[in-house]
């Protein structure tokens, strides 16, 4: 059964974490701070001398080199799976990866709402085991310090539609934790507080191959 450790929102203090062991590495966007290519290499430079046998990583709204240059991604992650818009099959279960998220100020991987992420979701197949976003879907986990619920609707239809097991994401730190509906277990997995500390636990998860349910092990800190 493969133990999936979940980060994203790293903020560039990945050096700062004590990850804990499994078999898959995960991260959902947001390793740089500014975006500049020097921080993404040092991020990939850490994540890649892991110990976990597996990694999987996605891109974030902070992470703009890896926007302005779309092949830099799958250069620095060389020994990883990095996932832009696709799907890979990884320690026997099947992922899929996409950093979009709504348009927010000025960052990187922004998309108007409607429309333009309606057909980004598109591509996400049935069947993934692991659906990987930076940004949460509506209503789930997505409000920020002012209560405000500002994640994805287009998203949130796109789950209705694919219902993977597990849907890792982060963008709203202060959203971090878990929730379960039927068929899903989602996991805001920001390791940044709102105050950019890394502060909030890491969670590991055992999914099972096939269709049985996703276990929560309690969450590190």
């Amino acid at each position: 059964m493969p133990r999936l450790v979940l980060l994203s929102d790293t903020h560039g203090l990945h050096h700062r974490l004590r990850v804990p062991e499994g078999d898959v590495l995960v991260h959902a966007g947001d390793f740089c701070t500014s975006g500049k290519e020097i921080q993404a290499r040092d991020f990939a430079k850490w994540f890649l001398a892991q110990p976990h046998p597996h990694k999987v990583v996605i891109a974030g709204n902070h992470d703009r080199c890896l926007e302005l240059d779309l092949k830099l991604g799958a250069q620095i992650f060389n020994g990883a799976t990095y996932l832009l818009d696709k799907e890979a099959t990884v320690a026997g279960l099947r992922f899929y990866g996409s950093p979009w998220q709504p348009e927010f100020m000025s960052w990187s991987f922004n998309l108007a709402r409607g429309e333009p992420l309606r057909e980004v979701w598109a591509h996400i197949p049935v069947g993934v085991d692991v659906l990987i976003t930076h940004g949460p879907p509506f209503g789930i986990l997505d409000r920020t310090v002012s209560n405000q619920a500002v994640g994805c609707e287009e998203l949130r239809k796109a789950i209705d539609r694919v219902r993977p097991r597990l849907h890792v994401f982060g963008h709203i730190h202060e959203g971090a934790g878990s929730h379960v509906e039927p068929g899903t277990l989602f996991v805001n997995a920001s390791v940044c507080t709102e105050a950019y500390t890394p502060e909030n636990p890491i969670f590991v998860v055992d999914l099972p191959l096939g269709a049985a349910a996703c276990t929560v092990l309690s969450p590190t800190s």
